[in-house]
């Protein structure tokens, strides 16, 4: 066995923490409010106030707008067999099939079954004419289309017509 060249270290001693500053933690400086800060923090809350004020007087009148029925033409036609505006050419869209009451998923008041299967159905919706007049029918419908989420096919209806 080797001699071994223990040399004993001297224990290492924890130096202590160096004294605490006393000024380490500061009272924060009293700031006097000048009149200048006073009129922009009175200026901004009357400025938030005018905001809120017109955005509560417009949501009143659009709303006011909403609940009244839509426009129809004059030329507007309500019989048994047809219905809505009287000129197709105002409407892009159109489309012919048996009416359906029902929609998917929340849109769509009711469908057109066009014998192609229940993925080609056209969901239907009309703010100017009562579709339930003519379920059951087979009926040709100008309109709009419109997006939908779940319906591959969404029209707002303007016009429909009875085929015999």
């Amino acid at each position: 066995m080797e001699p071994t060249n223990a040399q004993s270290q001297p224990p290492v001693v924890a130096s202590q923490p160096p004294a605490q500053n006393k000024d380490l933690v500061k009272d924060f400086p009293k700031r006097k409010f000048s009149k200048s800060s006073l009129t922009m923090a009175v200026v901004a809350f009357l400025v938030v106030l005018a905001g809120v004020g017109t955005g509560w007087l417009l949501s009143g009148s659009m709303k006011a707008k909403s609940d009244t029925a839509p426009e129809v033409s004059s030329e507007a036609k309500n019989e048994a067999t047809e219905a809505g505006v009287a000129d197709e050419s105002t409407f892009r869209d159109s489309a012919e099939g048996t009416l359906v009451v029902g929609g998917i998923k929340g849109e769509g008041t009711h469908h057109l079954d066009r014998n192609l299967g229940e993925d080609k159905y056209v969901y239907l919706t009309s703010t100017v004419i009562d579709l339930d007049k003519f379920t059951g029918k087979k009926v040709q419908v100008w309109g709009e289309t419109i997006k939908g989420k779940n319906a591959g096919w969404l029209m707002d209806v303007g016009k429909i017509k009875v085929i015999k």
